[in-house]
């Protein structure tokens, strides 16, 4: 299956919801009026964008509508869907120029933080990269072996610590071995825990500070994952994931289970964090970088529906 195909599989159910809807409104006007934007307002809204960002949707489209001084109502799909892609731009590419490279991965227990790591792992070992793990999730039960078994899947080599033990600690030797071996790309899992922001904002700054120290020069990447089941409980982690780290991008899982596809533009407008991956399904394969005019397409393409 195609990158497009997958995509567009992977938002079905988003699709279905807001274009479904889209198209019933569109039934009912005729012209482009304040109640049309009103509706569509409200769809938006329903798709998990946010009230603010639904706003800010329909104010866009409505300056378009009248610098292009468009009057059909079936017009409204195609504008959405380029204002959707201008929303989304930028950004999305990893920066990860250095040998090492280091991609630090952080979120909430239960997001698919784990797998995350095991598929972007496969990924940068199938475009030629040696990558080497990093067990940093000390705490929580049965992290280590849930990544050992990534790392075996992937084929790449993991550095870990018994639990409980320093995640500082883990980071350092991950990156000696790394440097001993000539890895290109380290990942590091980390704990995911909201309920204790000081030990976390402590843990995630003494792991950074290893970084610069061991290696003051390299590109470093905060992925944070997000469940996009959970709609604007998302954007909330992200916020608050925000105030404790340098977050340089995310990655959105199980969007292929959701009709909350929406929460992309959420995440993007009011938190202004590009989105660099999308999980559209649970194969090794199907964690795939986020293209903002591909998802815009997937989600308004009129075939896709059928």
């Amino acid at each position: 299956m195609g990158v497009f195909n997958k995509i567009g599989a992977g938002l079905k159910k988003t699709r279905e919801t807001l274009l479904g809807s889209i198209n019933s409104m569109l039934r009912t006007f005729t012209k482009i009026d304040d109640e049309l934007f009103l509706e569509l307002e409200e769809i938006l809204i329903l798709a998990d964008t946010g009230a603010a960002t639904a706003a800010k949707l329909c104010d866009d489209l409505r300056r378009k509508v009248k610098e292009q001084k468009i009057t059909d109502a079936a017009r409204i799909k195609e504008l959405l869907s380029q204002t959707v892609a201008d929303m989304l731009r930028g950004g999305q590419q990893m920066k990860l120029d250095t040998t090492p490279s280091v991609i630090l991965v952080i979120g909430v227990n239960g997001v698919g933080k784990t797998t995350t790591i095991g598929k972007l792992a496969a990924r940068f070992k199938s475009e030629g990269k040696k990558v080497i793990l990093g067990a940093a999730d000390t705490f929580r039960a049965a992290a280590i072996e849930q990544l050992d078994v990534w790392a075996k899947r992937a084929d790449t080599d993991i550095i870990k610590h018994a639990q409980g033990s320093d995640p500082a600690a883990v980071v350092f030797d991950t990156i000696a071995a790394a440097k001993a071996r000539g890895a290109d790309i380290i990942i590091c899992d980390t704990a995911g825990r909201l309920h204790n922001k000081k030990n976390l904002m402590e843990e995630l700054s003494k792991i950074s500070r290893v970084i610069r120290r061991e290696l003051p020069d390299a590109d470093t990447e905060i992925l944070l994952v997000l469940d996009a089941t959970t709609g604007q409980n998302a954007v909330n982690q992200a916020r608050e994931f925000k105030n404790t780290a340098d977050i340089t991008g995310i990655v959105l899982t199980k969007l292929d289970g959701t009709a909350r596809g929406g929460v992309v533009l959420a995440i993007r407008d009011q938190l202004d964090i590009p989105v660099k991956f999308v999980g559209v399904g649970e194969g090794i394969d199907d964690l795939q970088p986020f293209d903002p005019d591909m998802f815009a397409s997937a989600l308004f393409d009129e075939q896709e529906a059928l």
